[in-house]
């Protein structure tokens, strides 16, 4: 084969890689697009509507891997795995927020370290619904809703391994870490308040 020959073929390999990438980065932005809607219904309350968006989420996220998984160096360059984090964070906010139990790693078909990131974000946001709850006097479902958040802290807590297996799982444990103990924290005082509002009350019944 003449160099010329070789030239074409690369040059054919590296445009149907090209292809593939620019149709894989809009089917991320088109998750990651899905998967924000799916926990904004989460936080709504729309949970048939939260769990129809992470259906489509799904179905985009597989178009997404089907595209790269003949291109290792695309599959793997990042841009799948952030998107497949807010797959799992949607997944797992919309468990923890109905009580449902949490997917797995191998029904979201994950990497362990996308998995273990999405989870922690998962369990972040769910301070957001912990604080509606504790708005509107539902303080037991605040509670549940801040032991998971616990749940998940202390089972990340365990995983010390380097940065580069976990992709960075310590500093979003971290992050995680500092929300649990704000959540904490506000209902802790809310409880106070809540107790005190009950005690005056029962002081001006006759």
């Amino acid at each position: 084969m003449d160099w010329d020959e070789v030239i074409v073929g690369l040059k054919a390999d590296m445009e149907f890689k090209h292809k593939a990438r620019e149709q894989a980065l809009q089917l991320c932005r088109q998750l990651i697009q899905a998967c924000s809607k799916c926990i904004k219904h989460v936080h709504r309350g729309q949970y048939t509507e939260a769990s129809a968006i992470l259906d489509e989420a799904r179905s985009i996220r597989d178009k997404c891997a089907e595209a790269l998984r003949p291109h290792g160096e695309l599959y793997y360059a990042g841009y799948l795995q952030d998107a497949e984090k807010e797959f799992v964070e949607a997944a797992v906010t919309l468990a923890m927020v109905t009580g449902a139990a949490l997917p797995t790693q191998a029904e979201l078909a994950v990497q362990t370290s996308v998995y273990l990131n999405g989870a922690a974000e998962a369990a972040s946001e769910c301070r957001r619904a912990a604080l509606d709850r504790m708005r509107h006097g539902q303080l037991d479902e605040a509670e549940r809703l801040l032991e998971g958040m616990v749940t998940v802290y202390e089972d990340l807590a365990t995983f010390d391994f380097p940065d580069s297996l976990t992709g960075g799982l310590r500093r979003t444990n971290d992050a995680l870490r500092a929300v649990v103990e704000r959540t904490r924290s506000d209902l802790t005082l809310t409880r106070v308040q809540h107790d005190l509002m009950e005690e005056l009350r029962a002081a001006k019944s006759p």
